[in-house]
């Protein structure tokens, strides 16, 4: 077993940070699995569709997505050095979420160039964290 150095606060805040930023994307996602009939009935027709449309292997990836994520970021601020793979089977799952919404189902129509705003925020932010786990393991933050 490799010894553990220790990891300097940016990287414990930055972690936090992130388990605050998943747990965001789990409540989306319990928030769309859940959505009631007055809030659907609240969105456009055009948005209802593609609710109503997202076929399960994209809703399953949402799930792997924001779950993974959250477990990873906790493994993270825990210093386990499972985060890593979980990151990355994270922004994999991403990956495929957002493939479905922009090139399938054409999100970009119905939400514009707006629209496009999270979820690039939410491929960038989970870049970074596939990033400073694969440097903190190297730096043997986390083990």
């Amino acid at each position: 077993m490799t010894n553990s150095i220790k990891a300097p606060m940016w990287f414990i805040i930055v972690a936090v940070l992130a388990v605050i930023w998943d747990a965001m994307g789990v409540m989306a996602y319990i928030t769309t699995m859940t959505i009631s009939a007055e809030d659907m009935a609240e969105m456009t027709q055009a948005e209802q569709a593609i609710h109503n449309a997202t076929p399960a292997w994209a809703n399953g990836a949402f799930a792997i997505a924001v779950f993974g994520g959250l477990i990873g970021s906790l493994l993270l601020l825990l210093k386990k050095s499972w985060a890593l793979p979980l990151l990355i089977i994270s922004l994999l799952a991403i990956l495929v979420q957002m493939y479905n919404a922009f090139f399938i189902m054409d999100s970009y129509a119905v939400f514009g160039p707006g629209g496009i705003i999270m979820p690039i925020m939410v491929i960038v932010i989970a870049i970074l964290l596939v990033w400073l786990a694969k440097s903190a393991k190297s730096k043997n933050w986390i083990n």
